[in-house]
């Protein structure tokens, strides 16, 4: 058969098969349904993962950076003497002001707060600064006031301040066997600050026995090119053994895990409700082809071939597959876009607030993904369509 005929016999069948829906509504919602909790399914917790990866992979400046002893794949896991720290800021590659360069001696702890939502205990990101970090991180305060160096005062992140209790500004918190006034907080535009509590590092350190030691440098670059020259010159320096990242590449390299488990998990579940949603369109597939075996008869006996009712079955169920697809998607996107959560970043051992993310990508994914199993499930229904006996069938008439 001419392609161009065959074309044209699969739209005219395709054409009767979508006008007959409403005689087969009530199948035909089973299959739509099915497909629109997979999709739905698949989007909503790929979304959670693209919205961790933004927030991590969002925070820091081309400009800035980040300095911790060699061999460290977090700050949980670096220490910085005093040496170590002079070294890293006199370094002219960093950026200065009158007051002193901009790089800030960092302490990151763990402490035990109650989460508003459930008030179960969580690991909450105590984060030890000096006053220049403000100068150095992307953050400001919206409410209260900056905490006074030398204090028990923290100051705490947007997100941070809604997962946790007793964050409001005016609170006392307390954090072991010390009270911390709680006086201001900032907004870190998102970004994972926005997490975490910050204090005075001088008096964070004596609390943890830390010293006058740290755990990384935050600093900021007179200019992003001058990254490579740094990072030359304190990975050469005999004096220290530091490595330095881009404050962004290393908070990326921190969500790799998580998003990769979270990605990993989403994808199990949607091949296995895919499984359930193939099973429905099979069945809504076989059931229209068996109520329209006098159609299909008639047709044959008209000189339409098999392929086109082959094709017009397939593009029936994938039509049927991308309605719930799209339904999917949507519903995916009203309800779960911007949604706030919280998550562990099991690399510092610290929840992570962010907000989902439903994107372009993944609702194309969405859609792409219930087309095909629209086509898997449409497959043996249109193949017995197409090898439907004429003779056979005419006998039903």
């Amino acid at each position: 058969m001419h392609p161009w005929r065959t074309l044209v016999q699969s739209v005219a069948v395709t054409l009767v098969n979508i006008r007959t829906l409403p005689a087969r509504l009530g199948p035909s919602a089973v299959a739509v349904v099915g497909m629109a909790g997979v999709v739905g399914v698949l989007v909503a917790v790929l979304s959670m993962a693209e919205g961790f990866r933004a927030t991590m992979a969002n925070t820091g400046a081309a400009d800035t950076v980040i300095v911790m002893r060699a061999g460290s794949d977090s700050e949980m896991t670096s220490i910085l003497m005093r040496e170590d720290i002079d070294i890293v800021s006199d370094a002219e590659e960093i950026a200065r002001t009158p007051s002193g360069p901009l790089a800030s001696a960092e302490l990151f702890v763990i402490v035990d707060l109650i989460k508003a939502s459930t008030g179960t205990v969580a690991n909450a990101p105590l984060r030890g600064v000096e006053p220049v970090a403000f100068g150095v991180r992307q953050v400001r305060i919206v409410e209260g006031r900056m905490f006074v160096p030398g204090r028990n005062e923290v100051v705490v992140g947007r997100a941070a301040r809604g997962e946790y209790r007793g964050l409001t500004v005016g609170s006392t918190l307390r954090v072991g066997q010390s009270d911390w006034a709680v006086v201001g907080a900032f907004d870190a535009g998102g970004t994972v600050p926005d997490s975490e509590l910050w204090c005075d590092a001088n008096v964070l350190g004596p609390l943890y026995q830390r010293g006058s030691s740290r755990q990384a440098v935050y600093a900021k670059l007179r200019s992003p090119d001058a990254f490579t020259a740094l990072k030359d010159r304190l990975t050469t320096d005999p004096r220290a053994k530091l490595m330095v990242m881009r404050e962004r590449e290393y908070y990326e390299s921190q969500s790799r895990f998580v998003y990769s488990l979270i990605t990993g998990l989403g994808t199990i579940i949607a091949l296995l409700m895919g499984i359930g949603a193939v099973f429905a369109a099979v069945n809504t597939m076989y059931s229209a082809v068996a109520s329209r075996t006098r159609e299909i008869a008639t047709l044959r006996a008209l000189g339409f071939g098999g392929l086109p009712v082959m094709l017009s079955v397939l593009a029936e169920s994938m039509l049927l597959a991308l309605a719930g697809g799209a339904i999917g998607a949507a519903a995916a996107y009203l309800f779960f876009n911007g949604y706030q959560a919280a998550t562990m970043n099991w690399q510092s051992m610290s929840t992570i607030g962010f907000a989902f993310r439903v994107t372009p990508r993944l609702l194309a994914n969405g859609l792409a993904y219930a087309l095909v199993l629209g086509l898997v499930g449409g497959l043996l229904p249109a193949i017995r369509a197409a090898r439907l006996p004429v003779v056979v069938a005419l006998r039903e008439l």
